[in-house]
């Protein structure tokens, strides 16, 4: 089934090209014939290679008695640059020069099926082939592009309890650990006889004090949001959100909630929790095997290797279990702060909608003082009518335009002496009423504007009794029943 699916696999998957190399690790009982070699491996040698044929043929003439007690032979690619080099279905080698590899080294079959996994993935089984047991990992981080550039490493290693020899492909980018990780090996080759010397070097840098100290920047960060939301005085002024007008930069403020919150959650301690338990299981099924196969004068150093291993996975636990509790602390206090925020932005709003009602309000007020404007010119036009009406009852006797008659009475005086009083009269009476009218149009706005704070006082006070209406519930202790 494993062979089938393997094939099925390999004929939906594209091969990219990059630069590849080898490194083969070398430990005889004789560190004399001890080698350690790294050098650019080309397709025409790639056989020679996984065959351990011509250049790679086993050194002969060993003197009697050395022999080869460990090895670690990798296909490398170091510097994997194509942007779809971790993309899904992807080889980075020709497919039949990849299955020949695979084949060769019988490295787990199961890897091509891990193309499109997320996070850092884990994976370790025997063979259970009693010949010749082989211990087989999985072993990757695939990460998002990043500007356009892939991101992630892929380690596949299968163990011979045999012969003591690990065979492998890794594969990195440069920004990945994957070159940091050959320099360690090289430069331990005593302990590359444990096959998961690699993985635990790439744990060792992905749970680096890095991750630690940017928990702690972004707790920093935090307390300068608690005291940006929550005006406490714990940071310098230098390092506050405040204006300078003496308010809080919203936009800054919530841009750096959300980026925050994504620092903590960088690298999560769950996903690697989970990491370490299946390393510690592939570390208890290297240990049944080897112990079962167990048979040089080497054992004893290999095994003092693997209970280092199991230490540091034990050290690896514990520092992120930890962090954990560390984390949830900080996204807490960051939930507190982001409603803290939103209280902070209704209150804005609210105050807003007040506003927003007192302009309304004024806006009613200067209609009604424009339609009691229109009534002042139909005042101003109803003046005329007292002589227009005057005129006209005046007009059946005080003018005489008949031939031989005095056109102007010698009453008119009468016209005049009570049209222009009653005119004046009007005319005064209209001013004082305008000026009383006026008066009270000023006494209105400012009633407004105090209703205004006012009806936000009433509402804060409204608030703060449906919410402090149990006060007293700090630190009390419930009466005991009365008896009887």
């Amino acid at each position: 089934m494993d062979d089938h699916i393997f094939h099925y696999f390999l004929d939906e998957c594209r091969a990219v090209s990059e630069a590849t190399s080898y490194v083969e690790i070398l430990n005889y009982s004789d560190p004399k014939w001890n080698t350690c070699e790294q050098h650019a491996l080309t397709l025409d040698e790639f056989e020679n290679f996984l065959h351990r044929r011509g250049a790679f043929a086993p050194p002969e003439g060993l003197p009697p008695g050395v022999r080869l007690l460990n090895a670690l032979r990798l296909v490398v690619q170091v510097n994997a640059k194509h942007p779809d080099t971790f993309a899904p279905k992807v080889l980075s080698l020709p497919k039949e020069t990849y299955s020949n590899m695979v084949n060769a080294m019988r490295l787990p079959q199961k890897g091509i099926e891990t193309s499109a996994v997320v996070g850092p993935f884990f994976w370790s089984s025997l063979d259970h082939d009693d010949d010749d047991p082989h211990l087989h990992v999985v072993h990757r981080k695939s990460d998002v592009r990043k500007k356009g550039k892939t991101r992630g490493w892929e380690l596949l290693l299968s163990h011979s309890f045999k012969t003591s020899v690990t065979s492998g492909f890794m594969k990195g980018t440069p920004t990945s650990d994957v070159p940091l990780a050959l320099r360690h090996i090289t430069s331990t080759p005593s302990e590359t006889g444990h096959p998961l010397l690699l993985s635990l070097f790439f744990l060792s840098h992905d749970l680096n004090p890095a991750n630690d100290q940017k928990q702690r920047d972004a707790r920093d960060w935090l307390r300068r949001l608690e005291n940006a939301v929550s005006m406490r005085d714990e940071v310098d002024a230098s390092e506050t959100y405040f204006k300078d007008d003496g308010f809080v930069e919203i936009d800054g403020l919530s841009r750096d909630l959300v980026e925050c919150h994504g620092h903590v959650m960088w690298k999560r301690p769950q996903a690697y929790a989970a990491l370490c338990g299946e390393i510690k299981k592939a570390l208890g099924l290297f240990e049944t095997e080897y112990r079962r196969n167990l048979g040089d004068g080497q054992g004893k150093q290999i095994l003092k290797t693997h209970r280092q291993f199991l230490s540091r996975v034990d050290f690896y636990l514990a520092k992120l279990k930890g962090l954990e509790n560390y984390i949830w602390t900080t996204l807490e206090r960051l939930k507190v702060q982001r409603e803290g925020l939103y209280n902070i932005l209704s209150q804005r709003e609210a105050r807003l909608n007040l506003e927003i009602a007192g302009e309304q309000r004024r806006i009613a007020h200067a209609s009604k003082r424009d339609s009691t404007a229109m009534k002042t010119l139909s005042l101003l036009g109803a003046l005329f009518l007292p002589g227009s009406y005057l005129a006209s009852v005046f007009g059946m006797s005080f003018f005489n335009f008949e031939a031989d008659a005095t056109p102007v009475s010698v009453d008119l005086w009468i016209y005049f002496a009570v049209t222009v009083p009653i005119t004046a009269f009007i005319v005064v009476a209209w001013i004082w009423f305008d000026r009383r009218r006026e008066a009270q149009h000023k006494k209105d706005d400012a009633d407004l504007e105090r209703n205004i704070d006012q009806m936000e006082k009433d509402i804060m006070r409204n608030l703060r009794k449906r919410t402090m209406s149990k006060a007293h519930t700090w630190n009390t202790v419930t009466s005991p029943p009365k008896a009887g």
